[in-house]
């Protein structure tokens, strides 16, 4: 069975879909292995400009699986004790670099539970929705190691807020997608039949705006997350508006204005 599935509702949208419905989606180093591959495939896809990550049946992600007879990463192959788990710990960790480095803007579409691992991904990603039944909790630290892991420490943080994410992390307590809302985690909460679709309208959205701008927004906001100062984001800024200005999108976008039209961005392939 394949474990990750992707789908191209539209030739600019992909859908990921984590695809292990009877264990709630729970990541076994088979699955994170074919996450990394479908990754790899889209940060080579040029065509692709947004990504919506969901998971199968009634649950986005219940995190690790715990009961995965597989107890280290295929990059640990050959290795034994700490040098084992620490490469086994980086293999599933580099998802959330991975997730942030990628071109494409990045939607979590959570459906159901979305606990330890699972919320890390979905914490990970650009832009999240949920459904009604959607459920999160940090729960790393009930399982005997340290509530931070796979990098909430460093995203739930700049998502919530520092308060709130230290009382989510160190109380490992479950909220719901109403809370998840409130508190900013999730940006919109639908009834859970138009989860998919909300997630399709969104990103239909988001590709209306020209493709270079929208990856350049993704490009500084994640850059600009650990900017020293004011001044190191707008230098970073203002070179990336020159940079974006010099592709004829900015003319075609005023062109569109003043005729009342939608504007007509080049797709890959358009410019040589």
């Amino acid at each position: 069975m394949t474990l990750i599935e992707m789908a191209r509702p539209a030739p600019d949208v992909a859908i990921l879909t984590l695809n292990r419905p009877e264990r709630l989606n729970a990541l076994s180093f088979a699955l994170v292995e074919e996450l990394h591959a479908a990754l790899d495939e889209l940060e080579r896809d040029n065509t692709c400009r947004v990504v919506i990550l969901t998971g199968a049946g009634r649950g986005f992600s219940a995190g690790l699986d715990l009961k995965d007879p597989v107890r280290t990463a295929p990059t640990a192959a050959g290795l034994t004790g700490p040098a084992a788990g620490m490469r086994t710990q980086e293999y599933i960790a580099s998802l959330v670099p991975r997730l942030q480095r990628l071109p494409q803007t990045v939607i979590a579409a959570v459906n159901g539970p979305a606990f330890g691992g699972g919320l890390a991904l979905a914490a990970a990603c650009d832009l999240r929705i949920a459904s009604a039944s959607a459920r999160f909790g940090v729960q790393f630290i009930k399982i005997g190691i340290s509530g931070c892991d796979i990098g909430i420490s460093y995203t739930l943080p700049r998502i919530v807020g520092g308060g709130r994410a230290t009382e989510l992390i160190t109380t490992a307590r479950e909220f719901d997608a109403a809370e998840a809302e409130r508190m900013g985690f999730v940006t919109r909460v639908v009834d859970d039949s138009e989860l998919l679709p909300a997630a399709l309208d969104l990103a239909a959205t988001l590709c209306d705006h020209s493709p270079f701008a929208l990856a350049m927004t993704k490009q500084v906001l994640t850059a600009n997350a650990t900017a020293g100062n004011v001044d190191a984001a707008i230098a970073l800024e203002n070179r990336t508006q020159i940079l974006a200005g010099t592709g004829g999108e900015f003319a075609e976008a005023a062109a569109a204005f003043v005729e009342r039209r939608p504007p007509a961005w080049a797709r890959t392939g358009d410019r040589t």
